[in-house]
């Protein structure tokens, strides 16, 4: 092979070489945030969280995404930071929560409780545990009711839930509540599963509530 082939063929491997890198290093950086980019759709267009409207001022804007069977696991956004998400590894089956200051807007606490086998005595010692100012943030993932008894569907109404005393098996709710706040606001939303009529387990889409709450 003549010298000038031979370098031919070593420019155009270096070339190969650097195509492969970049390409690999952009898969790289985007893959893994894909599932929650999906939730800031037109993030550039839009405002905190992706919300579509924007909040007045001294108000968190917050997001709300419930889990269904069908692979879309819970998420939760509050004043722009993803607090709950399957990309953080902190959800799971049955509620979760996250704990919010109601006046300076930081997390508090992630926490999730199986509704389907484990101890509703837990969830209720949890529920015991908030303090007054407090955000709640809930959403549901596959079963929220199995386990749950009277003390827990009282301690959840009185957060503001309209929908805790009622909650089944299958369905999939997302709340937003205040422990100790007397004028109860509702952001709340219930999807009803009917276990007859949904025997193939053909669940609707996931529910998502987003809004603005006013700080304290």
């Amino acid at each position: 092979m003549r010298p000038t082939g031979a370098r031919r063929v070593v420019g155009s491997l270096f070339m190969l070489a650097g195509t492969w890198f970049l390409l690999q290093t952009e898969l790289n950086t985007s893959w893994k945030s894909v599932a929650e980019q999906s939730l800031f759709e037109s993030q550039e267009l839009l405002h905190k969280c992706g919300n579509v409207q924007s909040c007045p001022p001294n108000h968190f804007a917050f997001k709300i995404v419930g889990g269904t069977r069908k692979g879309v696991q819970p998420f939760m956004c509050f004043d722009d930071v993803i607090v709950m998400s399957v990309m953080r590894n902190n959800v799971n089956y049955g509620l979760n929560f996250a704990l919010v200051n109601g006046t300076t807007g930081h997390l508090i606490k992630t926490t999730y409780f199986n509704m389907w086998s484990g101890d509703v005595k837990h969830l209720v010692d949890f529920l015991k545990t908030i303090q007054d100012g407090t955000l709640v943030l809930i959403a549901s993932y596959d079963d929220p009711a199995t386990k749950m008894n009277n003390e827990a569907r009282t301690l959840l109404t009185n957060l503001g839930s309209s929908y805790a005393a009622k909650l089944r098996y299958w369905d999939n709710w997302v709340f937003l509540g205040e422990k100790g706040r007397k004028d109860k606001r509702r952001f709340e939303k219930l999807m009803r599963i009917d276990e007859e009529t949904d025997k193939e387990l053909k669940l609707p889409v996931a529910l998502r509530m987003e809004g603005c709450v006013p700080q304290k």
